[in-house]
């Protein structure tokens, strides 16, 4: 079964190639066909395709047969991996421990938000591939735990998103102290202006690699919009989850207190539910990911920093609570279903004010969204929170709108009826007098 496999005609080992096929890989897929050939003739690589097509594979898989082949000493990092989110250095840890478990290839992780110390003791054992998100990774390097002299393959992952979050002066940085012979890899679902500076900068006459035009979505997602007010979102999602259809969601946010805010009222509905951004200890966000994961919880709230990182089986739903501000965002948010040509569903909410943002995505991925006209109404005595109170009439601070008693007239006692009053009380001309000072009344 080794001998005859695609992947052993890729050029691959066969310790590689049997721990691939223990992980259920058949045939390459096209991201991994083109990129495999091109790393293993020691090439840079730029490589552009929709999330979910086994990108990483597509570089681990080479990475580690390229470290078999080599006849020097083990010991200092050789394969520098930098990603911008914890999750993803995770998922890519994994990868690389189940696809390099008969080679014995030594890895190790480093991210922030967790102390450093066992850190440290993983990268005493001098590991040949480093996986690391570039804040932490600039730490351990100034304080000399980390030294990167030796690197041979350096991989940008989610370059993009790199970009995004503002981590390409770390990047920078980082690649200033690498040596400048090397090879590098950079892969990412989109390629916006400022990836395409980032990969002129960094690579050497690189083959570029596009399977899918960029910034499309898999054709096994089902993709639709509701046009729902911010006001009835919530209750329209609770109605969603409902559904038996619904097996696992992830469900997008804007912000992390709009996370936080929406697993509590999903709660209070009865509905299980945990969130995961940044501000998360990576503990809470371990936890959240394996519960759900492990099917413990079947709805997980994330803002964007954890779209790149969510690789999870079985994700039927993803729905975008609020459309994204950036259009490549909406790409990688909905990638999390629909993975390895499983099929999946992804709902976006839109508010009016929010029709640019829509239309931004529209033009991105070269399609309009159709309108979802299955979703469940939203009557107005359905929602939890208490109705809105009509709004009073607002007057000046101190204006009671009750008959004023003249000089020397009794509390018991009608006011006089002015005689050009319509109806008594006051004239209709009549307005009572404003306070000196500039201040607004509500």
């Amino acid at each position: 079964m080794i001998a005859a496999s695609p992947f052993t005609a890729l050029g691959l080992r066969p310790e590689i190639v049997r721990a691939v096929v223990e992980e259920g890989y058949t045939i390459p897929t096209p991201i991994q066909d083109k990129v495999l050939s091109e790393v293993l003739a020691a090439r840079d690589v730029i490589a552009c395709a929709q999330t979910g097509t086994g990108k990483t594979a597509a570089f681990v898989l080479p990475l580690l047969e390229r470290l078999a082949e080599s006849k020097k000493p083990r010991g200092p990092v050789r394969v520098l991996i930098l990603t911008p989110t914890r999750e993803l250095a995770t998922q890519i840890a994994e990868r690389i421990a189940a696809y390099g478990r008969y080679t014995g290839a030594r890895h190790a992780i480093v991210f922030g938000g967790v102390n450093q110390r066992r850190q440290e003791q993983a990268l005493s054992y001098s590991p040949e591939i480093l996986v690391a998100c570039p804040g932490r990774l600039l730490d351990l390097m100034h304080q000399g735990i980390v030294r990167l002299n030796q690197v041979e393959h350096l991989v940008l992952d989610e370059s993009d998103r790199m970009l995004d979050m503002g981590f390409v002066p770390d990047v920078r940085r980082i690649c200033s102290v690498l040596p400048k012979e090397r090879q590098t890899l950079l892969f990412s679902a989109t390629m916006p202006p400022g990836v395409a500076s980032l990969a002129r900068a960094m690579l050497t006459n690189p083959a570029e690699v596009t399977v899918t035009p960029p910034a499309t979505t898999a054709p096994t997602i089902e993709q639709s919009v509701v046009f729902v007010s911010k006001a009835d979102r919530r209750v329209l999602l609770e109605r969603i989850l409902a559904d038996s259809k619904v097996l696992r969601a992830i469900i997008f946010t804007a912000t992390k207190r709009g996370a936080n805010r929406l697993a509590e009222q999903l709660s209070r509905a009865g509905i299980e539910s945990a969130a995961i951004h940044g501000d998360k200890s990576q503990n809470a966000r371990d936890r959240a990911l394996n519960a759900f994961r492990n099917g413990e919880q079947r709805v997980l709230i994330a803002t964007d920093v954890a779209s790149r990182g969510i690789d999870v089986d079985g994700i039927s739903h993803v729905i975008n609570f609020d459309l994204p501000n950036t259009p490549e965002s909406y790409v990688h948010r909905i990638g999390r279903t629909g993975r390895a040509g499983a099929t999946g569903e992804a709902i976006s909410f839109c508010d009016p004010g929010e029709r640019s943002l829509l239309t931004q995505i529209e033009r991105l991925i070269r399609q309009r969204l159709p309108v979802n006209k299955s979703m469940p109404s939203v009557p107005a005595e359905a929602h939890s929170d208490a109705a809105p109170q009509p709004m009073r009439e607002q007057r000046p601070h101190g204006y009671e709108q009750r008959p004023q008693r003249a000089p020397g007239q009794d509390r018991g006692q009608p006011a006089p009826r002015h005689p050009h009053a319509p109806s008594g009380g006051r004239p209709a001309h009549f307005q009572p007098k404003k306070r000196s000072d500039s201040r607004s009344y509500s």
